[in-house]
């Protein structure tokens, strides 16, 4: 008999112990505020579809950023310009002025850091006129083609003495 009380209290424990348990973290889960998301001013559709771009928009920011900054491509499709000209709040007139700026929001839900706009504007610019990079940040292939309608062949970019 005594057997059987052990064993039972046991299992009444597990039982109170599971139920505690569950209860703990529905009421935490139902706690978390979900991101409030914005929806884009302009455009009438983004650039990638929806949840492609919830996933993978720092892959694709990131990629853009290489083709700029390494090969000297500049493009208006996936650049971070294009998201805050569409997506700046029409309160704040901003991507991450206020919590529930479009970044803001997901960011902050996440805890992930945002640190683009250490250097880029959260506010689309007045100008929308692509300039051209500075010579240094082209890729080769376009520094030599720019050299060769000067004169200039590969040997003396190259720094190779004739």
């Amino acid at each position: 008999m005594r057997k059987m009380q052990g064993r039972s209290g046991w299992m009444t424990g597990l039982f109170l112990s599971s139920v505690l348990a569950w209860a703990g973290l529905s009421v935490a889960h139902a706690a978390a505020p979900k991101p409030v998301i914005e929806k884009a001013v302009k455009g009438e559709q983004c650039v990638e579809d929806t949840d492609y771009m919830r996933r993978n928009h720092m892959k694709v920011l990131n990629h853009h950023r290489d083709k700029v900054v390494i090969e000297g491509v500049r493009t208006r499709q996936h650049s971070l310009k294009g998201c805050i000209d569409c997506h700046a709040s029409e309160k704040t007139g901003s991507v991450a002025a206020a919590k529930e700026n479009f970044c803001v929001s997901c960011h902050s839900y996440a805890a992930v850091k945002i640190d683009c706009f250490d250097c880029h504007s959260t506010k689309p610019q007045a100008s929308s006129v692509m300039r051209p990079l500075y010579s240094g940040g082209a890729n080769y292939k376009q520094k030599v083609a720019a050299r060769e309608k000067t004169g200039i062949t590969v040997q003396d970019l190259a720094g190779v003495a004739r």
